[in-house]
């Protein structure tokens, strides 16, 4: 077990879930059919299928390169979700079972123009299964 994937148990990859039943990632605080949140999920308890990839060998500022990013579909009781992201690997395929890990830093704090306190830096990168 990885030290980013024993920090899942402390930060929650949270979407929103809907009267409707939908659910978003990131939340919004209306939703698809136009009505509030009514509760949370917490995405890190899922594993995921990746939709599409692609690595970008010119990411931004502070940002590792080579960069590989997924978009990837969590099944949430039978409702479709999906989030981009960071992988922790260009080694995946289409229909790869991922599963997000936490991250301390998605990019260094001291190569962007923003201050590094103005902003959060963690967040979720997916890990093949």
């Amino acid at each position: 077990m990885s030290d980013e994937s024993r920090d899942n148990d402390e930060h929650a990859m949270e979407a929103y879930r809907y009267p409707d039943g939908s659910i978003t990632y990131p939340g919004h605080l209306i939703g698809p059919g136009g009505e509030e949140a009514v509760g949370t999920v917490d995405l890190s308890e899922y594993t995921a299928e990746v939709v599409t990839w692609t690595t970008s060998t010119a990411p931004p500022p502070g940002v590792r390169e080579p960069n590989s990013l997924a978009i990837v579909e969590f099944d949430v009781d039978g409702e479709p979700v999906r989030a981009i992201g960071q992988l922790t690997t260009g080694e995946v395929e289409i229909g790869d079972e991922v599963r997000p890990v936490y991250c301390e830093e998605l990019r260094d704090p001291e190569a962007g123009i923003r201050e590094p306190e103005s902003q959060e830096w963690d967040g979720f990168r997916f890990e093949p299964v």
